[in-house]
């Protein structure tokens, strides 16, 4: 994926783009076809023993949702809203490829993801990598804790050599009550790419759970794989990896800052899977406030969108433009 998608988004040649897409999304297909279909025969078998109508009912039960039917409705009311502005959008898009040498009479699958990024440049002015100086991981970093001291009551200190890690890009960090001081949970940031030893992605993963009969505190994995320092210069992260590393800290934080004290339901034991996103999405909408971009007008909370030669904070104008980018095209990537 780190080399597919923006391959999609700046080989100009249609044919490649297709020979591309196709080869993607039918990897490994002839050997997965048969597994899945077997797969899904067993599931079925599965739910018939247990006496359902069908393994979705099975899923169901361990779900926040009340039945298969309330998914079918929640899916069905996003696609009444979403559909007609989609439709909308892409119309958009086919005329703004068409007035800059697109021949064809529709956009195929492998056309929109680079025609979309051409639209994108057009309508904000500006590219992603414009936006790398502004992001070096260590000022993210300042403007990621210094949200969750003001929203969680939480300051997160760096404890590298505490604890033993697996690489030298590893850091530790413990997590304190801001009012006590006490040490709550800690957790360890894997942040940067290493294609040779490590899988792409972006994951939070349970170290040691929360428990008090075994006087235990939470301990998180954050694995991200941002870019990594060059040379001299820090780690300068895209906007879509500042976005992952708030991602991925909601996960750890319904971990660490669990009040349930008892090991099999603490952090995220327990937690359905159609809810198991939300903390995510919550810290993710943050990347586009004012505060966690600039920092307290009092200065008692850092911002992280500082340039990291100069010092001054990410223009003001750019950011409206960050801002609109977030939701670009979101109904039709729908």
């Amino acid at each position: 994926m780190p080399s597919y998608l923006p391959a999609m988004k700046f080989i100009k040649n249609g044919v490649v783009r297709e020979k591309l897409y196709r080869a993607f999304v039918t990897r490994a297909g002839e050997a997965n076809e048969p597994l899945i279909g077997k797969i899904l025969s067993l599931k079925q078998e599965q739910a018939q023993i247990l006496g359902f109508n069908s393994y979705a009912e099975v899923s169901i039960v361990r779900k926040m949702a009340d039945s298969v039917e309330a998914v079918d409705e929640l899916t069905d009311m996003l696609r009444e809203k979403a559909y007609p502005a989609a439709v909308k959008e892409l119309a958009q898009l086919l005329e703004f490829a068409k007035e800059n040498g697109f021949e064809g009479d529709e956009l195929a699958l492998w056309d929109t993801t680079f025609w979309s990024e051409r639209q994108s440049e057009k309508l904000f002015e500006f590219e992603e990598e414009e936006l790398r100086p502004y992001f070096a991981l260590p000022n993210v970093l300042d403007g990621l804790f210094g949200l969750c001291k003001r929203i969680f009551g939480v300051d997160i200190v760096r404890a590298d050599g505490e604890a033993t890690v697996w690489h030298e890009d590893v850091q530790f960090f413990k997590v304190l009550d801001e009012t006590s001081g006490e040490h709550i949970a800690s957790f360890f940031l894997d942040p940067y790419s290493r294609p040779e030893t490590k899988r792409g992605g972006a994951w939070m993963d349970v170290c040691i759970g929360r428990s008090q009969v075994l006087d235990r505190k939470p301990v998180a994995y954050l694995t991200c794989n941002g870019s990594p320092p060059v040379g001299d210069k820090p780690s300068l992260m895209t906007f879509n990896e500042v976005t992952t590393l708030f991602h991925e800290t909601g996960h750890g934080l319904q971990h660490m800052l669990t009040n349930i004290v008892h090991g099999g339901a603490a952090g995220i034991n327990g937690v359905e899977w159609d809810a198991v996103e939300l903390p995510s999405q919550f810290m993710e909408n943050f990347c586009y406030d004012v505060t966690t971009m600039y920092g307290a007008e009092d200065g008692s909370v850092p911002g992280m969108a500082v340039h990291y030669e100069t010092g001054e904070p990410l223009p003001r104008d750019l950011f409206a433009k960050v801002s609109g980018w977030g939701v670009y095209c979101c109904d039709f990537l729908l």
